[in-house]
């Protein structure tokens, strides 16, 4: 197939050029020319231009509210989209969503596609929330399509009053990028690999492991999650809780007595970031994730295709991935008490937790496999 025109995908940071959408770039790129764009970051830009064999243009943006390096960063794509002339820009990341479509509309890109993964502003309050109201209300302005990434977040980009139901789009049955299964695929570990990685880690053969996977921040509920392991904990001393991941302590900071606990629990076990969490999910029993806000979250994809039982809140994304009570559990929001009981039932009923863990590989197979998500997509850009 020729190629047919020209696409540019850009993100705030080249991380998510590479995380987030891994392998759908270099799948693209065999129907059209697409460019990466982002900023640079120490190499990561070239790596990822390496892992998906496109060209990658350097944009400096940030991801706080800075105006100044905003408008040059407007400029700065405006000039890229004038000389590249593409068909499509199609940006993911709020900061990146903003600029480029702004910049796009003013350089006379014909389609202007933005995905939405997630809104931040929900937490916000006050006047900091009229202001990124009004951002994202220009944003979707300057959008000629809009694409949330689960049918939730549609919901509340409606009931906010965005944009209209016209601009909307959830493709396929919602994410990003869907997931590998082949990757995430719990035969890749043997008994010997797991035995050995527990081993590592201190974890006992008998211990029920709970794992995280994340940003260590307030949003993501760790302070619940936390809170709930800790009384859990105290109970059940055969119960261990992984966390994989970084704090983002200049930017939504836990409490400190969260972080003490962390530091001073034996079974509370933290080991970083990974650039690889299947080993991590595969010694592990069940997920835990309490988060406050999401868009689609790979982690409870790639736990659900690694076989775990998932406990999540009820917030979008995550009340799609998992069904109650059939691959997993769903709990209120900002509840250590619920978190608590849920956490409480599966070390306590090994049956039920088995039970769960039975059709959690089976759902993510079923609804989010990557490949079908990169078509729709693809379905998507070849009708415009």
């Amino acid at each position: 197939m020729k190629n047919r025109g020209k696409i540019i995908r850009v993100t705030t940071v080249p991380r998510s050029l590479g995380g987030l959408l891994q392998g759908q770039l270099k799948f693209m790129s065999q129907y059209y020319d697409v460019i990466g764009v982002s900023s640079r970051e120490e190499n990561i830009l070239e790596r990822v231009a390496k892992q998906e064999e496109i060209n990658v243009i350097p944009v400096e943006m940030t991801r706080k509210i800075t105006p100044i390096q905003d408008l040059k960063a407007v400029y700065q794509l405006y000039k890229v989209f004038k000389k590249e002339k593409p068909d499509i820009v199609h940006s993911h990341t709020p900061k990146a969503g903003t600029l480029s479509m702004l910049a796009a509309k003013i350089a006379g890109v014909p389609h202007r596609l933005h995905t939405i993964a997630g809104l931040p502003l929900l937490e916000a309050t006050g006047a900091k929330r009229v202001l990124l109201d009004t951002v994202e209300k220009l944003t979707y302005a300057c959008a000629t399509m809009i694409y949330p990434n689960s049918f939730g977040l549609n919901d509340i980009i409606l009931e906010n009053k965005y944009t209209s139901a016209k601009k909307l789009k959830v493709i396929a049955n919602g994410s990003s990028n869907g997931i590998d299964t082949s990757h995430f695929d719990p035969s890749q570990y043997s008994d010997a690999d797991n035995t050995k990685l527990r081993e590592e880690l201190k974890i006992d053969e008998n211990d029920f492991v709970f794992v995280f996977v994340g940003r260590f921040v307030k949003d993501k509920g760790v302070n619940e999650l936390i809170t709930s392991f800790k009384k859990l904990n105290d109970e059940h001393k055969n119960t261990k809780l992984l966390l994989v991941g970084t704090y983002e302590r200049e930017l939504d900071p836990l409490l400190p007595e969260t972080e003490n606990e962390i530091d001073n629990n034996p079974n509370i076990i933290s080991v970083g970031w990974q650039h690889d969490v299947r080993p991590f999910f595969a010694i592990s029993n069940a997920l835990t994730f309490p988060s406050y806000r999401e868009g689609f979250p790979n982690v409870v994809m790639q736990s659900g295709s690694m076989g775990l039982p998932s406990i999540v809140t009820d917030i979008n994304g995550c009340n799609e991935i998992v069904s109650e009570e059939v691959n997993g559990v769903i709990i209120p929001v900002k509840s250590s008490e619920a978190l608590y009981d849920a956490m409480k039932k599966f070390i306590s009923d090994k049956a039920y937790c088995h039970q769960l863990s039975l059709k959690s590989r089976e759902m993510i197979c079923e609804k989010y496999e990557r490949k079908y998500v990169w078509n729709a997509i693809l379905e998507e850009y070849s009708q415009l």
